[in-house]
């Protein structure tokens, strides 16, 4: 079993009840491969911090900004998207005290990305049941709401395509197309990568699952690439 207080000394939580750490930290992938593993997985728990999260920052953003409800709702959806919550548990070293299937354990892409993001959820859902809300929301306040300003400041609740264009088009003066460059697999399966041009000049590509997915990711490397 792994030794846990390494991991408390991150999150900056002492838990008075070890186990809920421990179930939020296990995968279903690792309950169906250790049926006698005596906690459930943490799929409950992240139910429950995803409500605890949302309401932590809804509360946050309603005290520190008067800004209208929909700019609220975007900040705080770029806030808690599993994205920035994966990345978030990796910097706090999450990822490392995962309890996973061999399987699950091999794969470091995109599933990995989602199982970070609710273990990070099943976290403060667990610190909410062992500390109450004033445990989660000083946990979430210290840990999460500091990336709010640089979400802000550079428009990342926008998505990227609506972000490379507008800064194309400031900047620039051109607006922005997208070209197919390779595609592959059947039908149900597709695999995109797409360029994106400035007139002549393609500044990145993409890959994705659609063209959409391939557009954006592209615009994100867009994004990089030229330094916005």
């Amino acid at each position: 079993m792994k030794d846990l207080s390494s991991l408390e000394e991150s999150l900056g939580v002492k838990f008075n009840e070890k186990d809920l750490l421990l179930q939020g930290l296990t995968h279903r992938s690792y309950i169906n491969e250790n049926p006698q593993f005596r906690l459930s997985h943490n799929e409950r728990l992240e139910f429950l911090g995803d409500a605890v999260l949302e309401l932590v920052v809804t509360k946050y953003l309603y005290g520190n900004y008067t800004n209208p409800e929909g700019e609220l709702t975007s900040w705080r959806a770029a806030l808690v998207n599993s994205k920035m919550l994966a990345q978030i548990a990796k910097n706090i070293g999450i990822n490392d005290f995962l309890f996973l299937s061999r399987g699950e354990a091999k794969d470091m892409g995109r599933a990995r990305e989602y199982i970070l993001a609710n273990a990070m959820e099943a976290i403060i859902g667990a610190i909410y049941l062992d500390q109450g809300f004033e445990g989660a929301d000083e946990f979430v306040c210290r840990e999460i709401v500091p990336y709010l300003p640089e979400i802000i400041e550079k428009k990342l609740y926008k998505d990227p395509k609506s972000r490379f264009q507008e800064e194309a088009q400031e900047r620039v003066n051109v607006t922005p197309t997208y070209e197919v460059l390779d595609e592959w697999g059947p039908d149900h399966e597709k695999h995109f990568v797409i360029g994106v041009f400035l007139d002549k000049d393609m500044v990145a590509k993409g890959e994705g699952s659609s063209k959409q997915e391939a557009q954006e990711s592209a615009a994100s490397n867009g994004l990089e690439a030229k330094g916005w």
